[in-house]
């Protein structure tokens, strides 16, 4: 854990110069491709030892196989064997090494290298081989149609200032950024001709960095003070669960698993602050004229802290993440997507048992949160007292859903994780099973009309920033020179 803080600080002061001396002005992609991939294997040499061979080892296998599999099926192919290299890496870890230890934890660069080679070679393949007609808006604006170099694909997956922690962004955002591109704005009418083409200015990121950097600070000062003295595993101890009383532990639960969250709230941000540092980030200006930097944000503290739903939760936490389970399994699934979904994020991350307990128990919770939302919120939306009232109580229960959902996640083991749902009677499990028993999952047209105009009190702005960076995912205004890419990024930020 020091060397991957010691790896970041120095990430961060590497961006800095490499933003500075290296600037697409002065400098060509080629040296930029080159510094950002020899300073990422470094650090990750650095880090892991020679663990970081792996990161090489999947990267290449990955690329060989793009080239002699074909533009047809390599996504398949690549998707099985970077997901499949993954897990192996994950077993001899845990059962192998040290189980429930973090030393030589070497398996976390590989799941964000594991979600850049799966991405890009569904993006090669949409570009490449499928039809325009048949890919959706998203796909279209994400779609790669030429075979990158070795170096562009090294570059990609290795470079410096995502290597460690991520987080994952698209293929073509990278690229644009090392060739200098993230700073044009090319806009063009609905019919595809092109309006007006000019260069915008290149803002600094220094602001964004400097209240990133004091995200972080106050994260970690959190983590080192508060976290430990509210353990997780308190939870399952035999004197407190047979003392404290229903109200007494669900609230502790609260307050331990939200006191957990400080540490990846760190990490992530000070990862993102580290592509900003470098000038990658920036995702255009707000109707206000402020420069936004959150084009590959991981997370919203903020939503996440006051989210009044399942959903709302998950798509505030691990940002990227989710949106590559969506594009590459969600979106392609060709039945029960959800479940698919959480089955793909339980492999995904890892080998524990935990993990596998937390997704299944977020199925039952996810769809059992869509259809009470679904089915019964258009009652409470007509006054606002009352509404007040149901986003408080939504608050309330979805806080307590999520630590309930997650225990397993922190414990890791079978035996605690079921030693914590039996001590609670598995309530909320048969509470969700009960749900979905009574009410119907397909959302009825008033329920939907109804929902479409009134979001909660507090995060109606912020939902909406949600659902734009979802539908552009890319709206930094890039110009990539072809006419129907620059139509589709123009047509989902009218959106």
């Amino acid at each position: 854990q020091v060397n991957f803080v010691v790896c970041q600080l120095f990430a961060l002061l590497a961006a800095i110069w490499f933003r500075t001396y290296l600037h697409s002005s002065k400098t060509s992609p080629f040296i930029r491709h080159v510094v950002a991939t020899l300073l990422g294997l470094y650090l990750a040499l650095f880090c892991f030892g020679w663990y970081a061979l792996h990161f090489v080892i999947q990267s290449g296998i990955s690329y060989y196989i793009m080239i002699i599999i074909g533009v047809e099926n390599m996504h398949k192919y690549c998707f099985v064997f970077a997901l499949g290299y993954l897990t192996v890496c994950q077993i001899t870890r845990v059962y192998i090494f040290d189980y429930g230890q973090y030393s030589a934890d070497f398996s976390g660069p590989m799941m964000i290298i594991t979600q850049k080679i799966t991405s890009l070679a569904f993006e090669i393949h949409d570009g490449m081989f499928r039809k325009n007609e048949d890919l959706t808006p998203s796909q279209r604006c994400l779609a790669v149609r030429r075979m990158p170099s070795l170096l562009e694909y090294l570059s990609y997956n290795c470079n410096f200032m995502g290597i460690l922690a991520g987080p994952l962004c698209s293929y073509k955002d990278y690229i644009t950024f090392i060739e200098g591109r993230s700073y044009q704005l090319q806009q063009s009418e609905a019919n595809g001709k092109e309006d007006t083409k000019y260069e915008q200015t290149d803002p600094s990121p220094n602001i964004a960095v400097a209240q990133k950097l004091l995200i972080c600070g106050l994260s970690l000062l959190f983590h080192v003070t508060i976290t430990k003295t509210l353990p997780v595993e308190y939870n399952i101890d035999d004197n407190f669960r047979a003392t404290a009383s229903w109200p007494v532990r669900f609230f502790y639960l609260y307050v331990s698993l939200m006191a957990a969250r400080p540490k990846y709230y760190f990490a992530w941000t000070l990862a993102d602050a580290i592509n900003n540092a470098a000038g990658f980030g920036f995702r255009g200006y707000d109707k206000n004229g402020v420069t936004r930097w959150d084009l590959i944000s991981n997370l919203r503290i903020q939503q996440i802290e006051f989210s009044t739903s399942f959903k709302m939760f998950l798509d505030n936490w691990n940002i990227q993440t989710a949106l590559w389970l969506k594009r590459v399994c969600y979106e392609r699934a060709t039945f029960s997507p959800t479940i698919q979904t959480f089955i793909l994020s339980a492999i995904w991350h890892g080998v524990y048992p935990g993990y596998y307990l937390t997704f299944l128990t977020g199925v039952l919770m996810t769809l059992a949160a869509r259809a009470i939302r679904n089915n019964i919120r258009h009652y409470f939306v007509d006054s606002p007292a009352v509404k007040l009232c149901y986003d408080i109580i939504t608050w309330m229960t979805t806080q307590v859903a999520i630590s309930y959902t997650v225990v397993p996640f922190v414990l890791l083991s079978v035996k605690p994780s079921f030693t914590f749902y039996s001590s609670c009677y598995f309530c909320l499990h048969i509470a969700s099973i009960l749900v979905l028993l009574v009410f119907p999952l397909k959302r009825t047209q008033k329920g939907s009309k109804k929902y479409e105009s009134i979001q909660p009190v507090w995060s109606k702005k912020l939902e909406e920033e949600n659902l734009l960076q979802k539908n552009s995912y890319s709206t930094t205004n890039n110009s990539f020179g072809q006419k129907q890419e620059i139509t589709c990024r123009y047509q989902a930020l009218k959106q």
